[in-house]
């Protein structure tokens, strides 16, 4: 689309045009926003500088033909090439935490994220968690917000993927947390040494079942496969992350996986598992907690 520049004067313009524009292409909004309101004018205060919560003293503010040109840029790519919003601004948000990212690791989002603040209560003793682990840290978002909500553990963090860890590593050091939050480039659980335990387990690993992969929107096609491919029923990782942990949990430890859509998978998957579904905005089947207990239990029927 090539609109008339004379026309595009505010930003009530352009957020109008981009509105239409995402709404014409028929955008995917799950990587931030929900709707091409929010997500227009995400973009369009991220590219003029503007702070992210005040939209409304600007909608009339008049822009520089230069500005126009920018932010009908971003709003082109947005809608053309089908990429998140994240990957254009290079930020993505979980809560109040802003993180870097780029196309080396997903976009910033999980339900375990809305459970950290509340420290697992009541399954998690707060006072008791001195070490943590986050399985398949990707950009260390989860990681950095158990840091920040657990003061005096140490909260180690790993990854297959080296590139997602320079992604990683910067966020920790963005946040002064390098002395707190160790990562690892490992194979689940392979690259730990030897003899920690952890009161605290938590992953959002890849779980989309392949059937479901043909099916993913091109925004997620952007971010990597690995990331999000959780083989035929999606419990490939989540198999191993659930053997793996039982021979790293304190006795009192607990052990937090997302699982996203994929609850009927993991049933089957785990016929015999005492799961805790934790209530989270999206409901009662996106993620499940384990005691130490009953991953032992459910390891030796694996």
């Amino acid at each position: 689309m090539n609109p008339d520049l004379n026309l595009l004067q505010t930003v009530r313009d352009l957020l109008r045009y981009g509105v239409t524009r995402f709404n014409h292409a028929k955008l995917f909004f799950g990587h931030g926003s929900s709707n091409a309101f929010d997500e227009a004018a995400y973009l369009i205060l991220h590219t003029l500088q503007l702070p992210l919560d005040r939209l409304e003293p600007f909608l009339d503010a008049r822009l520089l033909p230069e500005e126009v040109t920018q932010v009908l840029q971003v709003i082109e790519r947005r809608a053309t090439d089908r990429v998140p919003a994240a990957y254009i601004t290079n930020e993505g948000w979980l809560g109040n935490y802003r993180f870097y990212v780029d196309e080396r690791v997903i976009v910033p989002r999980s339900f375990i994220a809305e459970l950290i603040p509340d420290l697992f209560s009541p399954w998690v003793e707060a006072e008791n968690v001195t070490r943590a682990l986050d399985v398949c840290t990707g950009s260390g978002c989860l990681a950095i917000m158990l840091a920040d909500a657990f003061p005096q553990a140490q909260v180690d963090a790993l990854d297959l993927s080296h590139a997602a860890l320079q992604v990683a590593s910067r966020n920790v050091e963005e946040y002064e947390l390098a002395e707190r939050v160790k990562l690892y480039e490992s194979d689940l659980y392979a690259g730990l040494p030897a003899g920690l335990r952890y009161d605290l387990i938590i992953s959002n690993p890849p779980y989309v079942n392949s059937q479901s992969m043909q099916k993913l929107p091109k925004e997620y096609m952007a971010e990597p496969e690995m990331a999000l491919a959780g083989g035929e029923d999606g419990m490939d990782l989540v198999r191993r992350i659930i053997s793996g942990a039982a021979q790293l949990l304190e006795d009192d430890g607990v052990l937090v996986v997302e699982i996203g859509n994929e609850r009927e998978n993991a049933e089957r998957a785990f016929p015999r598992a005492e799961f805790t579904w934790l209530s989270t905005s999206a409901g009662d089947d996106m993620v499940f907690l384990l005691t130490a207990d009953q991953v032992r239990e459910l390891h030796q029927s694996l």
